[in-house]
């Protein structure tokens, strides 16, 4: 990785007690499930302020069709929850995180129907369960039928409106985490932020909670927003944290494929109505594929559409709905893309291809949303918690952010104490942090071309299928990138977007080229086979050019 990408620790140059400045007890960066929820239990012990880089319904979260995962029916177990996602998870799933967050679901669950979640329900008047991807049984609640992410979001919104605690600044862009010093493991004071009337400012905070973790605008095919960008990811890297499992970006199977429209989704939940993959004689062809056949885990249910898709020389495959009973009642959203593109589900084939969906790699964190980096917590999307290992089972990405976004807030009381040597009492007047740059001596690039090429490059190279000479190659490309955009100072969102895109795509694609075997969602087109050395969570911290490994805990009842 050139230099550029390690030894730039803030995007700016600035002197923090030259800004205008705002104190608090606990910042929580981004507005998705997992912040909203680490706002609330951050409010039981103090002042809280969330920063939000768009406006409401702008997350990933807000735009999760699917549902939550979540034990409700007698008939089903956690432990038979437990199953599905350490088998999804392909050997790097920690167990013990996955008790946690699957047992706490329920009680999370219960928690926002009190706050008035609206769930759907079956003729008998309980919460309607969907199947899925991955899962043994039916046990996906969703909302408003194919919007379970809105509804979610939306009650959480009305909870932190009503919390006098919390503050919310909207389009407000988190540039940079401050820390006590520039050496990894320096402790995080807060951050500096940029809002388009108030422009630059300085947060100062005991906790800082990340919950910024999109990253899907690395890719060129992407079901996520725009704000999806990775900024989460790169600032926590500048900032010394550790960041883990970069390489596992999992590929959502099934988006509208419509040339020159963006992808929207199709949520998995159609497939676990009975919808079919079908090539272009109308052949089931995940019927050989895998035992559950379109319900296989997302990884191969993606790798096999993009094999089908090139043995016929096109760029997607179908999904064939037409005999779903009631498709439009149960998926209105979904019903009504379709409708804009003169397509009807109970006539027409729906034309899908995989897209980047979700970022299973994030700032590593404990079990108490502690990340390596002393005052600076990770919930959600940004976090790397063990919990989905390889491949994230469907529907279990909201489930962890409320579980973990409750834990991260809670968690961050210990500023009061910091009787473990880990939180960090709230500043009470500016610390001196000054961020010096020098001007750049190099040329500049056009950034939209960057970005553009950027994108172009991680799809074809960084996809759902890699190997390790394309690896190569994008990693001289980031190289060439950063030497004429990394060094430059911009003063608007699209440079310091473009220049977070170009870090974590450096990371990503330095994690993929390290990670020699296919596991999961990362597959190695040289290496297509699981390899037990590479049975550890690879850590990448900002100024080493090698990862720190750590084993990935053995399954209860496996040798040792």
């Amino acid at each position: 990785m050139h230099p550029s990408f390690d030894q730039r620790r803030y995007l700016i140059p600035f002197r923090a007690s030259l800004l205008p400045q705002i104190f608090t007890d606990t910042m929580v960066i981004g507005a998705g499930v997992a912040g909203l929820r680490a706002a609330l239990a951050a409010a039981t012990h103090g002042e809280v302020i969330v920063l939000n880089k768009g406006d409401v319904g702008s997350s990933n979260s807000a735009w999760a069709q699917g549902g939550v995962a979540s034990v409700t029916d007698p008939a089903d177990s956690f432990a038979s929850h437990e199953r599905d996602t350490m088998t999804a998870g392909a050997g790097l799933c920690d167990e013990p995180v996955v008790r946690l967050v699957i047992e706490h679901g329920p009680a999370r669950m219960d928690e926002l129907l009190g706050w008035g979640l609206r769930l759907d329900l079956d003729a008998r008047g309980r919460p309607a369960v969907g199947l899925e991807g991955g899962h043994s049984a039916a046990r996906v609640l969703h909302a408003l039928g194919d919007a379970t992410g809105k509804e979610l979001v939306r009650c959480l919104w009305e909870r932190v409106a009503s919390a006098k605690p919390v503050r919310v600044f909207d389009r407000c862009f988190a540039l940079d985490l401050l820390t006590a010093g520039d050496e990894p493991g320096s402790p995080c004071l807060g951050a500096v932020t940029h809002h388009p009337r108030h422009g630059l400012q300085v947060i100062w905070a005991g906790a800082t909670i990340l919950c910024a973790g999109g990253a899907g605008m690395l890719w060129r095919e992407t079901t996520n927003p725009r704000v999806a960008t990775a900024d989460g990811l790169a600032c926590a890297h500048r900032a010394g944290a550790s960041i883990a499992d970069a390489a596992f970006m999992q590929f959502h199977p099934t988006t509208l494929y419509v040339a020159g429209a963006s992808r929207a989704l199709i949520s998995e939940a159609v497939r676990g109505e009975g919808a079919h993959l079908v090539d272009r004689s109308g052949r089931r062809f995940m019927v050989g594929e895998h035992e559950m056949a379109e319900l296989a885990p997302r990884d191969i249910v993606s790798r096999a559409i993009m094999r089908q898709a090139a043995r016929e020389g096109s760029s997607n495959v179908w999904l064939d709905a037409r005999h779903v009973r009631g498709f439009a009642e149960r998926f209105p959203g979904i019903t009504e893309t379709l409708r804009s593109f003169n397509l009807d589900p109970g006539r027409d084939l729906i034309p899908v291809q995989p897209a980047a969906h979700y970022m299973i790699g994030g700032a590593w964190t404990d079990h108490a949303a502690r990340t390596d980096v002393p005052g600076l917590y990770a919930a959600g999307e940004a976090a790397c918690t063990g919990l989905h290992g390889a491949n994230r089972l469907a529907s279990n990405s909201l489930l962890e952010g409320l579980v973990f976004g409750e834990i991260a807030g809670r968690t961050a009381a210990e500023m009061r104490t910091a009787s473990n040597g880990w939180g960090v009492a709230p500043p009470k007047a500016p610390v001196r942090i000054v961020s010096d740059i020098p001007l750049s001596q190099q040329g500049e690039l056009d950034l939209a071309d960057v970005a553009s090429s950027l994108r172009s490059v991680m799809w074809r190279n960084v996809g759902v299928e890699r190997a390790g000479a394309k690896l190569a190659d994008v990693a001289e490309m980031f190289d060439f990138w950063a030497r004429y955009s990394l060094d430059k100072i911009f003063d608007d969102r699209q440079g310091w977007e473009t220049q977070n895109m170009l870090l974590a795509g450096a990371l990503v694609t330095r994690s993929a080229r390290w990670r020699e075997e296919s596991r999961g969602c990362h597959a190695r087109a040289d290496f297509p086979a699981q390899r037990e050395e590479f049975r550890v969570h690879d850590l990448w911290r900002r100024g080493s050019p090698d990862p720190v490994t750590r084993s990935a805990p053995a399954p209860a009842g496996a040798p040792s």
